[in-house]
């Protein structure tokens, strides 16, 4: 079947061929390449976007092949890449053949440049990238099922080439790795970014783990004015009234006064010794103290923890006074959040108002005030100073004792002043100022 010439820009020929069987079998295998480019196309948004919660319910139903291929993933990967780049290339080599010819661009160009290469690279993004990648992106389980099959036999016929392009890559990787190291504000942020509502628990958890790093022994201390110790002169029955009180593992005894600490007393260590008198020379199962700096990073001294098998540390400023304890309770809190047991009372450091105000301690720590509230952990950075308590970020930022009924005001923030003496604050209120 023959066509008659298009004549344009005077006598040079725009079109002038004989459409023959060739070129209609080379039209229907260049649609089915298309097709084919689409489906892998949506297959790679479709297997790699799919949920925790998703991958249950497929396994659930049955789906073991499927998941199969997603436990494979860098095999998975290059399947796809290899076989959609292959289609890519036989769909560009055969729209450039049909084109050629079908139309005589010898005179013009830049006709043949638009044609061969704009609209054929716009064709094959649009209805082999776009398009599938939007729909696949809202149906992930239903096209990744559909997929299966098809991608288990592309990964044999694909399997020699992608055997090297793992090998390949993972040695790349391997160098690049060492080299290029996710920051810790990177991870954070990404995180943040996370919207997946499934997963808050773990991911609070990741946000722990983020920060493990970067907290100090003086940002999680039960400080000073909160520890409860045993002075070395008291009698037995005054030890175990005080054990009895406090109900706690494991007591710091001070001689004189809470700077001069010289050991930790284990509960445990009494019980043979219950009924004894109350001249009872308990002093001597007095174990030796382990005392670490404020600046001491938890991450270090949760793994000296383990290596001295102690669960209990002093901390002690720069001029060597003591400025609380820390527990390993109290580090790993910062991952899981709070640990609670039987012997725990209700913490009422912090009540929360019915209009989303707080009223918190004063001595509650900085680091667990904006935990509670949802700040990030350097939002006082630039006003906090060496402050580790709420009451000490308002004395950093008032720079005078407040009265009662007072009000700091930082950025949005208001800070109330409910209770206070002549030294200490007691009681705060917080709330956030709407604009």
């Amino acid at each position: 079947m023959e066509t008659d010439s298009i004549q344009i820009l005077g006598d040079v020929p725009l079109t002038s061929f004989t459409f023959e069987i060739t070129d209609i079998v080379l039209c229907i295998t260049l649609a089915l390449l298309l097709m084919i480019s689409a489906l892998v196309s949506a297959s790679e948004v479709a297997f790699f976007s799919l949920t925790p919660s998703q991958l249950r319910d497929m396994r659930n139903r049955g789906h073991e092949k499927t998941l199969g291929l997603c436990r494979k993933s860098e095999k998975l990967l290059a399947t796809i890449l290899v076989t959609n780049n292959f289609v890519n290339v036989g769909i560009v080599i055969i729209s450039s053949w049909l084109v050629n010819s079908l139309f005589d661009f010898s005179n013009n160009p830049v006709m043949a440049f638009i044609i061969q290469v704009i609209v054929v690279t716009f064709i094959i993004l649009l209805f082999g990238e776009i398009i599938p990648k939007l729909y696949s992106n809202r149906n992930q389980e239903k096209v990744a099922i559909f997929m299966t099959a098809p991608l288990i036999l592309l990964s044999y016929i694909c399997a020699p080439i992608s055997y090297f392009l793992i090998r390949f890559t993972s040695l790349i990787s391997k160098r690049i790795s060492k080299k290029n190291n996710i920051s810790i504000d990177q991870l954070s942020k990404a995180l943040d970014l996370t919207d997946e509502t499934e997963i808050n628990e773990e991911k609070d958890i990741l946000k722990g783990i983020v920060r493990f790093s970067n907290i100090y022994a003086a940002d999680i201390i039960q400080p000073r004015i909160n520890v409860v110790a045993i002075d070395k002169k008291e009698n037995f029955a005054k030890v175990k009234e005080l054990i009895v009180e406090n109900s706690y593992s494991r007591m710091p005894v001070y001689m004189d006064n809470l700077d001069n600490i010289v050991g930790i007393l284990y509960i445990k260590d009494l019980l043979p010794y219950l009924k004894e008198n109350d001249d009872f020379s308990w002093q001597k199962l007095v174990r030796k103290a382990y005392f670490v700096p404020e600046t001491k990073k938890i991450n270090d001294l949760l793994e000296e923890f383990q290596q001295r098998k102690v669960h209990l540390a002093i901390v002690v400023d720069e001029y060597g006074g003591t400025s609380g304890i820390v527990t390993m309770e109290d580090i790993l809190e910062e991952i899981v959040g709070d640990i609670n047991d039987e012997t725990d009372e209700k913490d009422n450091s912090c009540v929360r108002l019915a209009n989303g105000a707080f009223i918190f301690d004063g001595s509650i720590l900085l680091n667990d005030f904006e935990k509670i509230v949802g700040l990030k952990p350097d939002y006082f950075k630039d006003v906090e100073g060496e402050a580790d308590t709420l009451a000490g970020l308002i004395l950093e930022i008032k720079g005078e004792i407040p009265h009662n009924k007072d009000v700091v005001i930082f950025h949005n923030k208001r800070f109330t002043i409910l209770d206070v003496d002549n030294r200490r604050i007691k009681k705060i209120k917080y709330e956030v100022v709407r604009k």
